[in-house]
């Protein structure tokens, strides 16, 4: 069953704002009639407009939202990760930014240790686990992801140390915007001369 649209006409006043108008009946009814049809349409179609489009953001919302649901269990995973690997077994001080080499004993019991299963060679005594790191921010790097962590961490130093270097100037900059004139001072100069 098609939905009926309805449309609002504005209100008839026979003397708006205090005027008597000359041909009041002539004024408030349509010469055409297909002109109230076609004014039908176009809300019509102007409904159709904005139910798309909160359609559309609303699908983008929801997109949001599996991303941000998807981040938060990758978050807890990670978490939990940490939070066991600071449980594990440990006879020496852990210290941000040194590898540790996990193992498990036959009784179940994980612990660290500062030995790799390559520095332990064919004596090894229990089941290798994995490697980790650990970050100065007390989070564990599985090993595989090591290099990526330090190239992240790099970047992000890198832009903290730049913007350290950022300083309060009144005058705006467009030094790198606008090319310099050969010879000349700073493209604001340059602009100022022009």
């Amino acid at each position: 069953m098609a939905k009926v649209t309805t449309i609002s006409l504005v209100e008839s006043n026979r003397a708006p704002m205090g005027v008597t108008l000359v041909h009041s009946d002539r004024t408030n009814t349509p010469e055409d009639p297909t002109d109230l049809v076609e004014l039908a349409r176009q809300v019509q179609k102007a409904d159709e407009f904005v139910r798309a489009n909160a359609g559309n953001r609303l699908m983008t919302i929801a997109e949001q939202i599996r991303h941000l649901q998807e981040q938060a269990k990758k978050v807890l995973e990670e978490a939990k990760r940490d939070a066991d690997l600071h449980h594990a077994a440990c006879n020496i001080k852990k210290r941000p930014g040194h590898r540790y080499y996990l193992y498990m004993r036959d009784s179940g019991q994980k612990y660290f240790s500062i030995l790799s299963p390559e520095e332990w060679g064919s004596s090894c005594p229990h089941e290798y686990c994995g490697c980790y790191k650990m970050e100065y921010d007390m989070s564990w790097t599985p090993e595989k992801d090591i290099p990526k962590r330090s190239e992240e961490i790099a970047i992000i130093d890198k832009l903290l140390s730049s913007q350290a270097m950022i300083t309060y100037d009144p005058q705006p900059n467009f030094d790198g915007i606008i090319p310099r004139i050969a010879g000349t001072g700073t493209a604001a100069e340059n602009m100022e001369d022009s």
